[in-house]
């Protein structure tokens, strides 16, 4: 029975001590909620081009009116010379996301799969090859692993931070159109291709 009455008077010397938060306290620090069109925004739209820096100021505001902020001066600070009426990387990003979505298969949402995401950030290749199951010449004998599936190579002239003649190769393991990505540049490994696109 003391046992038990100890037990509330423990608790509240450990709260004032500062050992235990109170629980008022607790919720108050609990972040609430992005409203869904910011949390859209967030998720979606700018996924693959927020900075982890910016994701974390975002998540910081308090207010629609602030997140409104923050959104237009995200697109002006990648579009210095925009006008409010027209942002050239804005419109070319959601031109991006709305080709992937219209034009890439796949059972989940395609900005969600390797293609759609090469796609929104670097846009069209600048040149594509498809494959049909075990017909791509440019595979290496190491490359046993895809052969067997449908497989796509884009080739861009030119990356910022990648260089010159930078090729993404894509399998397509489900048959279902979500190729996957086998060879990243982006990871500084040597591409197991042989051959030309």
């Amino acid at each position: 029975m003391n046992r038990i009455r100890l037990t509330p008077i423990l608790l509240c010397v450990f709260a004032m001590l500062g050992l235990v938060k109170p629980f008022a306290a607790r919720d108050r620090a609990a972040p609430s909620p992005l409203p869904a069109p910011y949390q859209k925004w967030l998720d979606e739209d700018v996924l693959y081009i927020i900075t982890d820096e910016e994701r974390a100021e975002f998540a910081k505001l308090d207010s629609d009116t602030q997140r409104d902020k923050f959104i237009e001066d995200f697109w002006q600070g990648r579009s210095p010379k925009a006008t409010p009426s027209a942002n050239p990387f804005k419109e070319e990003h959601y031109r991006r996301l709305a080709y992937v979505n219209q034009h890439f298969a796949a059972s989940i949402p395609r900005w969600k799969i390797d293609r759609g995401r090469i796609y929104i950030l670097y846009g069209p290749p600048d040149e594509r090859e498809e494959h049909s199951a075990n017909t791509n010449p440019n595979l290496a004998p190491d490359a046993s692993s895809i052969r067997g599936y449908r497989t796509e190579t884009w080739r861009y002239n030119f990356i910022p931070g990648l260089g010159r003649n930078v090729f993404f190769d894509f399998f397509d393991k489900c048959q279902c159109g979500k190729f996957e990505l086998y060879h990243d540049p982006t990871t500084k490994r040597p591409r197991p291709h042989t051959g030309k696109v």
